[in-house]
């Protein structure tokens, strides 16, 4: 990390983990950090091994502090997430030197909900969408050409298609951390626990040792 790195005053925080997710990813994008929006989202699966990879950022619900993602019901995550609801997200921006963990317990939207994100997606999304048989074996990239025109066909007699497994996932955050990376290796990390609804559900701010 021997370049010039934005600063964070933690005290200066605001007190919705939410509200400084959205100020750092504002900053990410004006400064041009490459897919911002790309996160390792970690699972579990039955026999408790961990799994993980990239997925996009779909939105961020501040009232229910929640993190929404999308995949297919029958892909490896979707299989995991039915089996154990619960999931992390890591966003880092090396531009920047920052890092956010976000924890917490995963639900499915609406299926209405997850129609209509389908259809905001680009016709490539969507193709790709509708080819799924995610993680399958493939046979050779000529296999997944053909298929890819079928879909294209598909989509183009029909506009409305859609896979029947696409579905909305939210994360609903219990626990947010914030990492400023510095040169000196004086790392600021600034984890926000959400209080039980007992309490109020209000956000305590924890200042940790890098």
């Amino acid at each position: 990390m021997a370049r010039a790195l934005p600063t964070f005053a933690p005290d200066a925080a605001p007190g919705s983990p939410v509200e400084l997710f959205a100020a750092w990813l504002a900053e990410a994008v004006a400064v041009g950090v490459l897919d911002p929006g790309a996160a390792l989202l970690s699972t579990a699966g039955a026999d408790g091994r961990p799994d993980a990879r990239i997925v996009a950022l779909r939105d961020v619900e501040a009232d229910e502090a929640g993190w929404v993602f999308a995949s297919d019901a029958a892909s490896p995550k979707g299989v995991q997430l039915a089996q154990r609801p619960a999931a992390a997200l890591t966003f880092y921006w090396p531009l920047q030197g920052r890092q956010i963990r976000v924890r917490g317990d995963v639900t499915q939207a609406a299926r209405e909900v997850s129609l209509a994100e389908f259809g905001s997606r680009s016709p490539a999304s969507k193709i790709a969408g509708l080819v799924g048989r995610q993680s399958t074996p493939l046979a050779s990239l000529p296999d997944w050409d053909e298929a890819a025109e079928g879909a294209r066909r598909q989509l183009a007699n029909n506009p409305d298609a859609h896979p029947p497994g696409h579905t909305v996932y939210t994360l609903a955050a219990h626990q947010v951390e914030f990492w400023q990376g510095d040169p000196g290796r004086r790392h600021v990390r600034l984890r926000y626990t959400q209080n039980s609804p007992a309490d109020g559900g209000a956000w305590e701010r924890t200042l940790l040792w890098p």
